[in-house]
C-alpha cells in the first residue's frame, strides 16, 4: 500500500454525539423486557438524566467497566435480541443533522465509523440501520460454547485512552490515517483521540470539553440544529430561543403590535413560513411571530444582513441563511432543504426585497420561486404571514425606526394563515398561490388601487435616493 492510498476515516461517538441523550435507559429498558435484567438500579433515573446534563463521570464509567462481570454466565443470544428491539429507538433518537455530517465524508470517500465504550453486541444492530462501515466497542468475552458471556474483555476498555487504543489498532488494520481523519465527541474524556486526529470536532460538549475545546481550538457544532447554531454553553439553550424571552410586543412602546393566528404554525417538524416585505421592521415582528409559536427559525436574508459587522455575526449565530442573488448559487437553496429536512422551520419573504415607489403600494404581490421550490423539494407546509403597518415604525426613508413615537404608536398587524394548498406541479402557480394567500392575511385597504403622494412616495425610497423612479419596476422580484 503506497501513501496515496491511505486515506482518512470519521469516527462518531455514541451518547450525547450522535443521540441527543443516553443509550443506556434504552438497553436498560430492553434488557429488563427480555428478561436480562430483573430489577432496576437505585437511582437508576437520576444517573441518566444527570448523564443527559453534564456527560461522562468517572463513577458512572467504573460502572460501566464492571458491567462485564455482571455480564458472566448470561446468553449472547438473549443479548443480541434485546439490541435488535433497542436498534429502532436508538435510530430515532439519532440527531437529525449528524446523517448531513454522514453523507458529506461519504461523498468524500471516508468511511463512518462509530467508536463507543458500549458493548459492542448491544450497538451493532443500531450501526446496521444507520448503514455505518465499521463499529469499534468494547467487546465481551465468550465461553467455547460461543453463546454464553465468560466475565473477561476481548481487547481493551473502549474509553478514554482505551478507545484510542482500539481506534489506533483498526486503523492501522485497515490503512486509515489518523492524521487525516475526523473524530466527533462530546466528552473530555475522548479527549486522547481528539488530540491524535487531524480533524476533532467537538459536539455537544460537556461542561470540561467546553474548556478543553477552547484551550484547544476545537471547532464545536450541535447535530441537532442547522450549522454554525450558536447555542449557550451547558445548559445548551440556542440564543435564538434565550433571546424569545425578550422578543415581545410589549417591550416595544414605539408601536402598536398584534399578532394573531400563530397556532396554524406547527409545534414541530419542518415547515415554510413566507410573509410579505413592507420594511426593515418586518423581521422584528416576525421574530415576534415565531416567538408566539415557541418556534427557533432559520430565516433567508440578503447578503447584506451577513456582511455587516455586527448584525451579520448575530444573524449566522441565529442560523440564518445567506442569499447572494447575484453570484447564482444553489448553496442557501440546499441549507434551506437540509434545514427543512432537520425538521426545522425556514421563514423567507418571497418578494426579495422591499418594493420601491409606485410597486410599494400594488395591491397584487408578486414573488420568487424560493418558497415554491423548497415546497417541492421537501413537502413541508408553507405557512403565509400578512404583515402590515410596519413602515409606519421604520420606512424606508429611514435609518432608523421611530422610537420617540409613543405617545400615538401606530397599528402594525401580523396575520398568520392556515397552509397554502399546493399542487407542486408547477413553481410558478404555486408561487402565485402563495402571494395570494399572504394578499388575503392582508386588510382590505391592502387591496384597493391607491394612488400615493409624493410623500408617501418619497418614504418608499432609501435615504439620499437619486434614482429614476421610472425604472423602480425593473426592482419587481424575479423569477430565482
Amino acid at each position: 500500500m503506497t501513501a496515496d492510498d491511505i486515506q482518512g476515516a470519521a469516527f462518531f461517538d455514541l451518547d450525547r454525539t450522535l443521540l441527543r441523550g443516553a443509550s443506556g435507559e434504552v438497553f436498560s429498558d430492553a434488557m429488563r423486557t427480555a428478561g436480562l435484567v430483573t430489577r432496576s438500579v437505585p437511582g437508576e433515573k437520576f444517573l441518566y438524566a444527570l448523564f443527559n446534563t453534564v456527560g461522562e463521570t468517572l463513577p458512572a464509567m467504573a460502572l460501566a467497566r464492571q458491567a462485564v462481570t455482571f455480564a458472566k454466565g448470561r446468553s449472547r443470544a438473549s443479548v443480541l435480541g434485546a439490541a435488535e428491539a433497542a436498534a429502532d429507538r436508538l435510530v430515532s433518537m439519532v440527531q437529525p443533522f449528524a446523517l448531513n455530517v454522514f453523507e458529506m465524508h461519504r461523498q468524500e470517500g471516508r468511511p463512518v465509523v462509530l467508536a463507543t465504550t458500549t458493548p459492542y453486541d448491544l450497538v451493532k444492530p443500531f450501526a446496521d440501520r444507520l448503514g455505518l462501515d465499521a463499529v469499534i466497542a468494547t467487546r465481551y468475552g465468550v465461553e467455547d460454547d460461543g453463546d454464553t458471556y465468560d466475565g473477561t474483555l476481548t481487547g481493551p476498555f473502549v474509553w478514554s485512552s482505551g478507545k484510542l487504543t482500539a481506534v489506533r489498532s483498526w486503523a492501522d488494520d485497515q490503512g486509515v490515517d489518523l492524521a487525516a481523519s475526523w473524530f466527533y465527541s462530546d466528552s473530555v474524556y475522548d479527549t486522547p483521540l481528539m488530540s491524535v486526529v487531524g480533524h476533532p470536532v467537538v459536539v455537544n460538549p460537556d461542561p470540561r470539553m467546553i474548556f478543553m475545546a477552547a484551550a484547544r481550538r476545537w471547532p464545536t457544532m450541535h447535530f441537532d440544529v442547522s450549522p454554525g447554531v450558536v447555542k449557550v454553553p451547558v445548559v445548551g439553550l440556542e440564543l435564538q430561543r434565550l433571546a424569545m424571552a425578550f422578543t415581545r410586543p410589549e417591550i416595544i412602546p414605539y408601536a402598536d403590535i398584534g399578532i394573531t393566528g400563530a397556532e396554524h404554525i406547527p409545534a414541530d417538524g419542518p415547515c415554510i413560513v413566507v410573509a410579505n416585505h413592507r420594511s426593515y421592521f418586518d423581521p422584528t415582528v416576525m421574530a415576534m411571530v415565531f416567538a408566539k409559536a415557541g418556534r427557533t427559525a432559520r430565516f433567508l436574508g440578503k447578503k447584506e444582513v451577513f456582511d455587516a459587522p455586527v448584525l451579520g455575526v448575530i444573524a449566522r449565530a441565529m442560523g440564518g441563511i445567506r442569499v447572494d442573488r447575484g453570484s447564482g448559487s444553489n448553496e442557501p437553496l440546499k441549507a434551506a432543504v437540509e434545514a427543512l429536512q432537520g425538521g426545522e422551520l425556514v421563514a423567507i419573504m418571497p418578494q426579495g426585497t422591499i418594493p420601491r415607489g409606485p410597486a410599494f403600494f400594488d395591491p397584487a404581490l408578486t414573488g420568487r420561486l424560493g418558497a415554491a421550490r423548497l415546497a417541492q423539494l421537501t413537502g413541508a407546509p408553507v405557512i403565509p404571514v400578512g404583515l402590515w403597518g410596519t413602515e409606519l415604525v421604520w420606512p424606508r426613508s429611514s435609518r432608523m425606526p421611530k422610537m420617540l413615537n409613543i405617545v400615538d404608536a401606530p397599528t402594525v398587524t401580523a396575520v398568520v394563515g392556515k397552509p397554502v394548498k399546493l399542487k407542486h406541479d408547477s413553481l410558478e402557480a404555486d408561487t402565485k398561490k402563495i402571494m395570494k394567500a399572504i394578499v388575503k392575511l392582508l386588510p382590505d385597504e391592502a387591496r384597493r388601487q391607491h394612488t400615493p403622494t409624493p410623500d408617501e412616495l418619497a418614504a418608499t425610497y432609501p435615504p439620499g435616493h437619486k434614482g429614476d423612479p421610472t425604472r423602480e419596476q425593473a426592482r419587481r422580484p424575479g423569477t430565482d
